[in-house]
């Protein structure tokens, strides 16, 4: 039986202290619209892939939140027959939320977007603008530019001679970079959250190096008319042996101020043994190339620096424990200090990789259920085959801007959640194709999908993946969409027009959040003296 909860105890759930899973089943383009500011996108699309690293305790308290148009009471059931037993809907959705008098968000990582401005407030964090940054290289200044941002993210575009630097690493990797304590550390990111936690890291951790923000990153870089470098590959290496106790000695810092708690292996085990009434999070916080090489077997890689500028990409329930482990204790350290000022109970593995049993590769698993192979899978050959004699038509559930990137020539486009909407906008053909990035998307659409259309069902097996692979054209642009584009929150220069313009309104919005978070009252940030 579906279980509703209103507005008015959803809003005393998010203050009585106790865990609370808010999940908004929409996808990520609508949840960018409008959300409540701890509701943390899950779309209903990728509910079975994504809930089970979510939602780790199946008896956790979840809260369901969509537009009020049935999203929500799907989700619920789905996550019944996934064993969740304490599932509830948010009666009237994000609309009975605002009508209530409760204040709605836009934009994407919110509760983190919103902390960097605290952060900037609080703390008085330095920052310059973009003209006085090219003043002082224009002048020689002894300074070195820091990217704070993952290294895909820096390729894109970055400030002239920077280096892409993350977050967690900066701490770790700035001593080999600035070496002697009179020169200048600027950090940046494409906007302001990342470039003010980056160099508020530093400041917190005491390195000698006088520290500023880049005030509104790459952003602010093109608004000022100065040319941007992209596809560049400098990235920060690794410290020596010296720059590894320079950087143990300053995590301990912020350790010290921000009481970062350690505990051992007995502890952790304790915390596993209670996993069925407390929720627990653990976490490898190391770059992903590191932990590609060697990490401990099922646990999860979150970088410490997006760990914190999108924390409910990882941790979904408000109130639970997280553990964070790296090979040295100082990616691990600065970020929990971090975490524990966004009002999380966290806390640092000691020994770290010590003791577990190490595998190489991604680290990412299929939920059990769902790696099988469908039987109406087909392969590249054969769907080649199909659309040389016109017998199929193919669907792409993958995210819009893959689609975009590349899809396969003729392909439509739609999302899971609402096929019943978008299959009867397809050509009429004597057989369906399902296809999605891996093909996982699509077996788990084609059941679906079969209850739908008359047309038989067919899935590409490897989707896109494979097509490429065996050489198949792929074709960019957004030429058949049998669905509205909401799936996706776009960057503003990711948007083909109105870059400047985009830009300068989501600079603002990162600014107002701070007034905004003071009227909705239910953000858990702690101030350090």
């Amino acid at each position: 039986m579906l279980q509703y909860i209103s507005p008015a105890e959803l809003k005393a759930a998010l203050r009585d202290g106790a865990e609370l899973a808010l999940l908004d089943v929409r996808e990520e383009g609508a949840h960018s619209q409008s959300h409540l500011f701890y509701a943390a996108p899950l779309p209903l699309s990728h509910l079975e892939l994504r809930a089970p690293a979510l939602l780790p305790r199946r008896s956790v308290r979840v809260v369901l939140v969509d537009a009020d148009d049935g999203l929500a009471e799907r989700a619920a059931g789905r996550l019944a027959e996934m064993g969740y037993g304490d599932v509830r809907c948010l009666q009237g959705g994000i609309a009975a939320w605002q009508a209530a008098g409760h204040l709605l968000f836009s934009g994407v990582h919110v509760p983190s977007k919103a902390f960097g401005e605290y952060v900037e407030h609080h703390y008085g964090t330095p920052h310059l603008p973009a003209e006085e940054l090219q003043a002082l290289i224009d002048g020689g200044e002894d300074l070195v530019i820091l990217d704070s941002r993952p290294l895909d993210e820096y390729r894109v575009m970055n400030i002239p001679g920077g280096i892409d630097c993350p977050g967690a690493e900066l701490v770790y990797r700035v001593h080999e970079l600035a070496p002697d304590p009179n020169t200048r550390v600027v950090v940046n990111c494409a906007g302001r959250t990342r470039s003010i936690i980056g160099a508020q890291s530093l400041i917190n951790a005491g390195i000698p190096n006088p520290v500023t923000a880049l005030k509104n990153g790459t952003m602010g870089w093109h608004l000022a008319g100065f040319e941007l470098e992209r596809g560049q590959d400098r990235a920060a290496t690794a410290p020596g042996a010296a720059g590894l106790a320079a950087a143990q000695g300053f995590a301990a810092n912020a350790a010290e101020r921000f009481g970062v708690r350690h505990i051992d292996r007995d502890t952790l085990a304790e915390w596993q043994a209670e996993a069925d009434r407390r929720t627990l999070y653990l976490l490898d916080v190391r770059d992903p190339e590191e932990y590609r090489a060697g990490h401990p077997a099922g646990v999860a890689n979150a970088p410490g620096g997006q760990l914190v500028q999108e924390t409910e990409a990882w941790c979904a329930t408000l109130g639970a424990r997280v553990v964070l482990l790296d090979d040295n204790g100082v990616r691990a350290t600065m970020t929990a200090s971090w975490l524990l000022q966004m009002g999380w109970e966290v806390a640092v593995l000691a020994g770290g990789l010590d003791g577990f049993e190490i595998e190489a590769g991604s680290g990412e698993t299929l939920p059990p259920g769902i790696a099988q192979a469908a039987e109406n899978e087909i392969d590249p050959a054969e769907l080649s085959a199909r659309l040389s004699a016109d017998r199929a038509v193919v669907l792409d559930l993958a995210p819009s801007r893959d689609y975009d990137a590349g899809h396969i020539p003729g392909a439509w486009w739609g999302v899971r959640a609402r096929l019943a909407d978008s299959l009867p906008r397809l050509p009429n053909r004597p057989s369906l194709v399902l296809t999605s990035g891996s093909g996982v998307l699509a077996r788990l659409a084609a059941p679906e999908a079969s209850e739908l259309t008359e047309m038989p069902i067919a899935v590409l097996a490897g989707g896109n993946r494979a097509w490429a692979e065996a050489g198949g054209e792929l074709r960019s642009g957004l030429e058949n969409l049998a669905d509205e584009r909401d799936d996706t929150w776009l960057k503003p220069y990711d948007h083909p027009g109105g870059v400047e313009e985009r830009m300068r309104a989501y600079l603002t919005w990162e600014v107002d959040l701070l007034d905004d978070i003071e009227r909705d009252g239910d953000h858990r940030f702690r101030l350090f003296t």
